[in-house]
């Protein structure tokens, strides 16, 4: 971890106290996935599994640890089955169809946490790896997982809470959160096709080259900023901007599409 210089004083920014992972459960090698890495390791998963939520709680998370539900082998990808908001939690409406029932019992466990528990409803479908946080407003991307529909339920429920949303169109990416992470400051981390569209264009990009473009799903948790491991030249990047970074090795996830955010739902 590099001592910058100019290292982020964030104790003016919201502070992250909670996650909620999911252990995978041995069904994960059933996943979807459009990667050509190869099948899953289990055993590799839940070491690495293990490695995340000690890197939350390094973070000073609190973490909740639900068990693996054999029957969604994509379940351990927590983040898209819920929005959570500081005034609200959204249960998502999953756009993949055998990922539809893993909302079934979250709302059980979001009601321990939150007074206002809001839903999308068919025919909206909506992931929240499409939905990034920067303060109070929310960009939600269009995708094949998040329609129309369900972005505007989502922005109608923000709305009701004080808070704020714009869609934006994805071409190339399975998530929005896949391309682009926001780190506080006014930063963003960002590649591919994120790099020139407008909406994005207020920030001060910290830009990812392609061959290290799995890399930009990372997290910024309280100061750190929590990137996948075996990518130096966007550590290199981060930290140039003065961020603490932490490694987190997740390539058992990424065979499954999956990065360092869908891994966790985090308040």
């Amino acid at each position: 971890m590099a001592n910058h210089p100019k290292q982020r004083n964030n104790m003016k920014k919201p502070i992250f106290k909670k996650a909620i992972v999911r252990t995978p459960a041995r069904s994960i090698v059933n996943g979807i996935t459009t990667a050509s890495l190869g099948l899953p390791d289990y055993d590799k998963a839940l070491i690495q599994h293990t490695e995340y939520v000690r890197a939350l709680e390094e973070c000073g998370l609190e973490v909740l640890v639900l068990n693996a539900n054999e029957q969604y082998p994509d379940s351990t990808f927590i983040e898209d089955v819920a929005l959570l908001t500081r005034q609200c939690a959204i249960i998502m409406n999953p756009g993949a169809s055998s990922r539809k029932g893993e909302t079934a019992d979250i709302g059980n466990v979001l009601n321990d946490f939150y007074d206002h528990v809001e839903s999308v409803r068919e025919p909206g479908t909506a992931e929240a790896g499409d939905i990034m946080m920067v303060g109070s407003h929310f960009y939600i991307g269009l995708s094949a997982r998040t329609n129309t529909e369900g972005a505007q339920q989502v922005i109608q429920l923000l709305e009701k809470y004080g808070l704020s949303g714009s869609v934006v169109n994805l071409t190339d990416v399975l998530h929005l959160k896949t391309g682009l992470a926001y780190l506080e400051d006014n930063n963003l981390v960002t590649c591919g096709e994120f790099l020139t569209k407008s909406e994005f264009q207020k920030f001060n990009i910290l830009p990812i080259d392609e061959e290290e473009s799995y890399s930009a799903n990372c997290i910024w948790l309280n100061g750190s900023v929590l990137i996948p491991k075996g990518y130096p030249k966007a550590r290199a990047t981060i930290e140039q901007a003065g961020y603490s970074t932490k490694e987190v090795d997740v390539s058992e996830f990424r065979k499954l599409d999956g990065g360092l955010s869908c891994l966790s739902l985090r308040f």
